[in-house]
């Protein structure tokens, strides 16, 4: 039974020490912005451009034949929408406001 409690106090050491419990919050948190990003793409922007397109009714249903197969790119052009918006929150969001997060922390208090 010793042995099975080394372990678990290894296990927990390990949790803390390598901050695992800060990578799932954030692989839930990015999963979270991801699901809400997809959402916007999919159910706002990709209707707004099926519209400037009036023969299809989504973004996602923009498709071309070659002969008895269907070429559908428009779910390719709407992922590719739904990366470039994911991108620039994670930049915009992320990282330049952490860089200016620490900015301010590292400037000297105003007099």
């Amino acid at each position: 039974m010793s042995r099975v409690k080394d372990q678990f106090k290894g296990y927990i050491h390990f949790i803390r020490t390598q901050g695992v419990a800060g990578f799932a919050i954030g692989f839930i948190l990015g999963k979270a912005v991801s699901d809400l990003v997809g959402s916007f793409v999919n159910d706002i922007v990709n209707p707004l451009i099926g519209l400037a397109f009036t023969r299809f009714g989504n973004l996602t249903d923009m498709s071309f034949k070659i002969g008895t197969a269907s070429i559908g790119y428009g779910k390719f052009i709407a992922l590719f929408i739904n990366f470039f918006i994911l991108a620039a929150i994670v930049y915009f969001g992320i990282v330049k406001l952490s860089a200016k997060l620490d900015q301010a922390k590292d400037a000297p208090p105003a007099k």
